[in-house]
């Protein structure tokens, strides 16, 4: 299988641009569906936290969006690695004797995916019609600087594909392992879960 940096960086911003027109929806096969899958929840979390720092909607809505955007965060986390698997799978990196990238491609996809959700609205803030002048013009700065980060990393994501597939680098997918959402692991969860069997 071929991997395609400037391909999947596209990808993401068609997507942001078709998802605030339609309802949000994965599609596509094998990798390309866990590429969708992730930006889906990045997509899904840049609006929950939105939500989530609005004063006006009471208690009960930031609960719902703060529980939401813990469930987001860990999907896109699964699906960013689920990425890693695929690649190791269809490149099989070297085990040794070349340089380690410490970034996986996984991690630099999901960083690509939230850039291409800056970049939009960073856009949508350089033509916001009640928006200043000078708001505008600053807006257009930071957005000039998005879009050459992305262009650098798409760049960088492109660069270790080529390498992993020469065997002239490689990368080790050592998975996050996120506490928060285990019960097992978060010990304001396990210490406070209600005990069964108690008289």
């Amino acid at each position: 299988m071929k991997f395609d940096a400037q391909e999947i960086a596209a990808r993401q911003s068609e997507l942001t641009a078709r998802w605030h027109q339609v309802a949000p929806a994965a599609a596509g096969e094998g990798f390309h569906r866990l590429l969708e899958e992730n930006h889906l929840r990045n997509f899904a979390l840049w609006h929950e936290e939105d939500v989530a720092r609005r004063d006006d909607l009471g208690f009960e809505a930031v609960y719902r969006a703060k529980r939401n955007i813990d469930r987001f965060n860990q999907e896109r986390n699964n699906f960013a690695e689920e990425m890693d698997k695929a690649v190791v799978a269809a490149l099989n990196p070297p085990v040794s004797g070349c340089p380690r990238n410490s970034e996986t491609p996984g991690m630099m996809i999901d960083r690509l995916s939230i850039l291409a959700l800056k970049e939009y609205h960073m856009h949508e803030e350089t033509v916001r019609p009640d928006a200043s002048a000078a708001h505008k013009e600053k807006c257009a700065g930071k957005l000039a600087r998005i879009r050459q980060q992305r262009t650098d990393l798409t760049g960088c994501l492109a660069d270790l594909f080529a390498d992993v597939a020469a065997k002239r680098r490689t990368f080790s997918a050592y998975f996050q392992f996120k506490m928060y959402n285990d019960p097992a692991l978060n010990p304001q969860l396990y210490r406070h879960a209600p005990q069964s069997g108690r008289a």
